[in-house]
């Protein structure tokens, strides 16, 4: 491929001619932190860091983002890039930034950046390499100085770094505002949830008693068959597994995972538009026997250990929302047998206890969650496309490939 006017080959890539390619060693200084066996933590003072708190999803890290806290001991100043130096979490690349001085343990790598490197550039820079990339892949992976030190890294005048690091920071305040909107929705919604499906509040125009019943009383219970994890693929006809229903579905099934062929569908269970799945197996009491209602007129199937209840009179998508409450959950968490794998049995569901309301008023609550649901959706869909967007503009900007100055 014939290299663009301007531009040149080096060790960390195909970068601007007027861009640097240097041993980032050279332009950080790394600081690893104590163990914790070695500090007594106080309730005031400087906070200090533990791999735990990079799950927080901060890009900065300060005195709010731990519970830990110390007075006395080598700190790392602010500004500096942390990440874990070993273990898993190197391969998650989580990457964060000091807002203030701090303290951390062992486990925690620091690069406070010298003259010459931007703080955030530097963290944009790290992000889009990648930990994983330059860290020893043993049966423990880490990372150490002898990494760090000869790393290859492309580095533009202080000025253009700068630029690339204020373009990419909007995006993460859009992508931060996003969360926080996408988290006040959920919390919403799962008041709303609380409220409608237990009556403690009602949506307008509908008032009285509920009917209490037995689940057994609604329908007819099936079961699940067939469709081994080798088959989940082997054509195009949607199929429901018992373990996608934990996995990948919540309260009603809104696309597939598996898709089997017509020999595979003969040996399973065809759904019926309003059925309802519930797990058969799970690893928890907690868990077993989520439930997800089917709510398409489409050919379908369920594969072994699910159970399945053909109900009438009902709203399945209210039933969807209503059988995974936190008291019907607790319902079923009393049933389950089994300690390393809990089942549930048609059996045990049915005799779990329900008050539901008039058919209308499921299908009123139904439609007020599903209207959540739609708006969490084009949320989260926006957020994620923006998120590509980013990663996108990290493969432009970071590479020199698109210039801001």
């Amino acid at each position: 491929m014939e290299l663009r006017l301007g531009y040149k080959h080096t060790e960390a890539g195909v970068i601007p001619e007027d861009w640097d390619v240097v041993p980032l060693g050279g332009f950080v200084r790394i600081t690893s932190g104590d163990s914790p066996s070695l500090v007594r933590f106080t309730s005031i003072g400087k906070p200090y860091f533990k791999v735990e708190q990079l799950s927080n999803g901060d890009k900065y890290l300060g005195v709010f983002s731990t519970p830990y806290h110390f007075i006395d001991g080598k700190t790392v100043p602010r500004r500096s890039v942390i990440f874990a130096k070993r273990g898993a979490a190197i391969a998650l690349n989580k990457i964060r930034i000091l807002s203030e001085e701090s303290f951390m343990d062992t486990n925690l790598m620091a690069l406070t950046p010298k003259d010459g490197l931007d703080f955030e550039y530097l963290y944009y820079g790290l992000g889009y390499i990648g930990l994983w990339r330059f860290a020893d892949t043993t049966s423990v992976p880490q990372i150490n100085n002898k990494h760090i030190n000869p790393l290859p890294f492309p580095l533009p005048k202080e000025t253009e770094q700068r630029e690339i690091a204020s373009a990419l920071n909007d995006v993460d305040v859009l992508l931060a505002t996003l969360d926080q909107v996408i988290a006040k929705k959920r919390d919403l919604k799962q008041a709303a949830m609380q409220q409608l499906l237990t009556g403690e509040a009602r949506l307008p125009g509908f008032s009285g008693n509920w009917e209490v019943k037995q689940l057994g009383d609604i329908g007819q219970f099936l079961k699940g068959r067939g469709v081994k994890k080798d088959e989940a693929q082997s054509g195009t006809l949607p199929c429901i597994r018992y373990g996608e229903i934990y996995t990948h579905h919540n309260d009603y099934i809104k696309s597939f995972n598996s898709w089997i062929s017509p020999q595979v569908a003969a040996t399973a269970t065809r759904l019926k538009q309003g059925d309802l799945l519930f797990a058969g197996s799970g690893e928890t009491k907690e868990e077993i026997g989520k439930c997800v209602a089917f709510i398409d007129d489409c050919e379908a199937y369920a594969g072994g250990d699910t159970v399945i209840l053909r109900a009438a009179g009902i709203n399945p998508m209210f039933m969807g929302y209503y059988c995974n409450t936190a008291p019907i959950a607790a319902q079923k968490a009393s049933k389950g047998q089994g300690d390393a794998v809990v089942h549930i049995s048609a059996a045990a569901l049915s005799s779990i206890v329900l008050a539901l309301p008039s058919l209308s008023e499921q299908n009123a609550i139904a439609t007020a969650l599903s209207s959540m649901d739609s708006e969490l959706s084009v949320l989260v869909a926006s957020r994620d496309k923006t998120r590509n967007i980013k990663q996108a503009m990290m493969q432009e900007l970071l590479t020199g490939k698109t210039r801001l100055v």
